[in-house]
């Protein structure tokens, strides 16, 4: 399905069990699938947290069957303790992340993953998907400091350098 809608796959799916794959850019819901779809074709079953306003019938049954997780924002504390204590369950888990949070142009990314990853002690790739070339894939796998101010500002450089279109490209900030 994902070469019918003319994506190309870059590489395969992470050989950890247990992971956050960060999705950039995110501009479109449209995102999503083709995540979804990507992972897929790599075998793999990602789960990502979705807001919980979208959770009702019959698409709340449509995100759960993808992976949808859903989540109440109102309470970052608790969200966060709820998906470390999932991701540090028996079992794969692969968490797929929109670091920027909405699909809004956002220049500051949530560190949530950071907090998260720190956490677990598991590993991060940059995970992407190019509307203007129609290329998705798993970056490198990128090492965590304590520093979550500064790792951000690293990721966001390795980003931008990566020259990436959104669906809506007016919609991603990378600076």
């Amino acid at each position: 399905m994902l070469k019918t809608l003319g994506w190309t796959k870059v590489n395969d799916s992470v050989e950890e069990d247990k992971c956050i794959l960060l999705g950039v850019p995110h501009t479109s819901v449209w995102d999503f699938l083709i995540s979804y779809l990507y992972y897929r074709s790599c075998g793999e079953k990602a789960k990502c947290m979705v807001k919980k306003e979208f959770f009702f019938p019959p698409v709340g049954w449509l995100l759960r069957a993808m992976g949808g997780i859903p989540v109440d924002r109102s309470n970052p504390t608790n969200l966060l303790r709820s998906v470390i204590k999932e991701m540090e369950a028996p079992g794969r888990f692969h968490l797929a992340i929109a670091p920027e949070g909405t699909r809004k142009p956002v220049k500051n990314w949530k560190t949530g993953f950071h907090l998260i990853a720190r956490a677990t002690g598991i590993p991060v790739y940059l995970g992407f998907f190019d509307w203007g070339t129609k290329r998705i894939g798993r970056g490198e796998k990128v090492e965590l400091t304590d520093d979550a101010r500064a790792d951000m500002k690293r990721i966001q450089e390795i980003y931008e350098n990566m020259h990436l279109t959104g669906k809506h490209p007016e919609k991603y900030i990378t600076h």
